[in-house]
């Protein structure tokens, strides 16, 4: 991983949009798949991508676009997956060329539905990519942050401890701090489940329940998180540090959390279809739930919290009431 490898984004949205001007700051050029070829066109034409951080102006001529995603897999060294969790296999069921050798880093902080793998057992489990060439971005940072230039930190999380180092580099600026990390299982797996809190976040929050309700909620979340983590990956963590317990705080209470926002309408008593619809943006802390959940099944960890946001979501009990019970279980 250094400015001679070349890096392909994978993925038209906001985080892909945010990691390809983090990357476009250290290298020369960079390949970009985007589904369709409308946005690409029209992004050659405004010099932004006309969907999503719109504000950040790019230097086309250093942006290779292609909506085949075969053409970009079989240029690029480096594949940085950053879409929506629920598209990733209809993505890559279109894709013929073999990636076992090339370098994937996942930004993608949700599950492979259905599968109810983490992403980076599923690119080693399905397309037989060696685990010490696979990593993992992880926050806390949100794109819009990073489109304003506002000191943003990202954790890297990789086996391998040189490959590491190299991703490090090709993220790192003057804004935006990196730091390393090996606990790529249970870095992944915070990453999700901090989704699903901030629903629960979201959902208190429509519900008008205050700002000591909500610590009182988060305390408990990351002790929740580490539970499961150290359950499914025995690990000596430390769960407060700001890829675990930042990220969950970032994205439980900032504005710019579409998982605190789906919540909020939750509470406020918007459906689940309704709430996406007007959305118009993915939350995946909605995947996470079931998946989750239906990983839970093999481990019995005590998950109050996700199953109360499961119990809203999927099981349509009342956000009144599911979270006047879920008060009775927290401390």
């Amino acid at each position: 991983m250094n400015k001679q490898k070349k890096i392909a984004v994978m993925g038209g949205g906001s985080w892909a949009t945010a990691i390809a001007k983090m990357v476009l700051g250290n290298n020369d050029e960079i390949l970009w798949y985007m589904r369709r070829k409308e946005q690409i066109d029209e992004f050659k034409r405004q010099s932004r991508n006309p969907s999503y951080l719109s504000g950040v102006k790019f230097d086309t001529s250093r942006i290779q676009f292609s909506n085949r995603i075969n053409d970009v897999v079989r240029k690029a060294d480096v594949l940085i997956f950053a879409m929506p969790s629920p598209f990733l296999k209809n993505h890559l069921k279109r894709m013929t060329v073999p990636i076992k050798d090339k370098f994937i880093i996942s930004a993608i902080k949700g599950i492979v539905p259905d599968e109810n793998l983490i992403m980076t057992e599923y690119f080693h489990k399905e397309y037989d990519v060696s685990e010490d060439n696979i990593a993992v971005i992880a926050g806390p940072c949100h794109a819009e942050e990073v489109a304003l230039e506002r000191l943003s930190y990202l954790t890297l999380a990789c086996k391998n401890r040189e490959n590491a180092k190299q991703i490090c580099k090709l993220f790192a600026s003057d804004y935006v701090n990196t730091a390393m990390t090996d606990d790529v299982v249970g870095t992944e797996y915070s990453s999700v489940m901090k989704n699903i809190v901030a629903i629960a976040a979201g959902i208190c929050h429509g519900l008008k329940y205050g700002d000591n309700f909500q610590a009182v909620l988060l305390s408990n979340a990351i002790q929740e998180i580490n539970r499961f983590c150290n359950a499914v990956y025995p690990f000596h963590r430390n769960i407060n540090e700001s890829a675990y317990l930042g990220d969950l705080l970032v994205t439980s209470y900032s504005k710019f959390s579409r998982n605190r926002l789906f919540g909020t309408m939750i509470g406020k008593g918007y459906s689940v279809k309704t709430a996406q619809m007007e959305m118009e943006m993915i939350a995946e802390g909605y995947y996470a739930t079931k998946c989750i959940r239906e990983i839970n099944d093999r481990y019995h960890v005590n998950l109050p919290i996700t199953d109360t946001v499961y119990d809203i979501l999927y099981n349509h009990i009342s956000p009144t009431i599911a979270i006047r019970e879920l008060t009775t279980k927290l401390r």
